[in-house]
Order: C-alpha cells, then structure tokens, then sequence
C-alpha cells in the first residue's frame, strides 16, 4: 500500500468513526443499522480490519452519506483569499463547494434609495448579516433595520435596497447563482455586486 493509499485508508476509518459519533450513535447503533457484527465495525473503525467497498457502501447508506462522500479526499485548497474591489469598497470570496455562489463584504457609506424605482427585482435568494453600524434594508414596501449581528434572508423576486444609517455600515452577503446574475447590468458590466 502506497503512502497515498494508507492516508486515504486512514482518513476514511476516521470519518466512519467521526460520522457515527455525530449522529450519537454506538458502535452497536451503527452496527444494526449497517447489518454488521459490532466487532467488525470495530476493527473496521480501528484499522484492524480491511475495507471491503461492498462493507463501504452498506456503512456509507447507514451514516446517511455517499460512497463518494465517504472516500472523497481532502482538498490542500482550504484557504481563499478576496478578490478586492477598492473602487466600491467591496471583497469577494467564491464558494467552491458550489461555484455558483458567492459571498461579499461591503463597506457602505449611503443611505437606501429614496426612489423605489431604484430597487432591484431578480431571480434568486439574498443572505447578509450586518458586520458593523446600521443598515437598512428596503424589501417591497417594508423598511427593515438590521443592526450588528442581524442578519436577514429573502427571494430577491421582491424588489429590494439595502443603504446605511447614521454612518457607515459593512455586511457580509452570500448570494446564489441567480441572484450573482441579478447583479450585473444589461451588456454584461458590473453593478454595484452586493445584496442590494
């Protein structure tokens, strides 16, 4: 066995173990539920057993995962860094686990539009939770106050603004695919890219 296959041999032994505990299972638990001996379960857990794939595929049903879940390797990829747009004082992180998504830190220093004209309506769905100060969000004809800590989630199907008030806010947004797109201007230039 290869040192790559031994440290894929280990981490699927722990992930077994850890998946178990999560759910608050025994070692019996889990073992009634995958139709095994609890003792193979347990040599299984400890590395004293080899890994069959049929044994892997009947433990990964039980856990309630995938056989690909349950042997996927881990990424070296687990830092990101920002891309920053200084200009609209704007980060931007994207999701890899789903690269459709996207989630944005915005420094805003303007009050909602007055003009419910200048709402925006899109397909898609919006999370921001206030970082720092006050923000308003406009939402239809609702204005929702969000201080620091709130968050609020919603369809951006309803037209919405989100501004500052009494002084500079930041808001940390997670948008998906839908509401990325909802963003961005007719011929293809960025708008202001925030939960807006």
């Amino acid at each position: 066995m290869t040192q790559e296959d031994e440290d894929l041999d280990h981490l699927v032994r722990t992930r077994i173990r850890a998946l178990r505990v999560a759910q608050g299972w025994s070692l019996e638990e889990l073992a009634t539920r995958a139709r095994m001996s609890q003792s193979s379960l347990s040599r299984i857990e400890n590395g004293r057993r080899r890994l069959a794939l049929d044994q892997l595929v009947t433990l990964a049903r039980a856990l309630d995962t995938s056989l690909d879940q349950l042997v996927e390797t881990a990424t070296d990829d687990v830092v990101t860094s920002p891309t920053i747009d200084a200009a609209h004082g704007l980060m931007r992180w994207p999701v890899k686990a789903d690269p459709g998504m996207t989630v944005m830190r915005r420094r805003i220093t303007e009050p909602p539009p007055a003009n419910p004209a200048r709402m925006r309506a899109h397909p898609g769905r919006e999370w921001l939770v206030v970082l720092s100060g006050t923000a308003v969000l406009m939402l239809g004809h609702r204005r929702l106050r969000l201080e620091a800590n709130q968050a609020a989630e919603f369809p951006t199907m309803t037209p919405h603004a989100i501004g500052a008030e009494g002084g500079p806010c930041e808001i940390l947004g997670i948008f998906d695919r839908d509401a990325q797109r909802g963003h961005h201007r007719e011929g293809g230039d960025r708008r202001d890219d925030v939960p807006a």
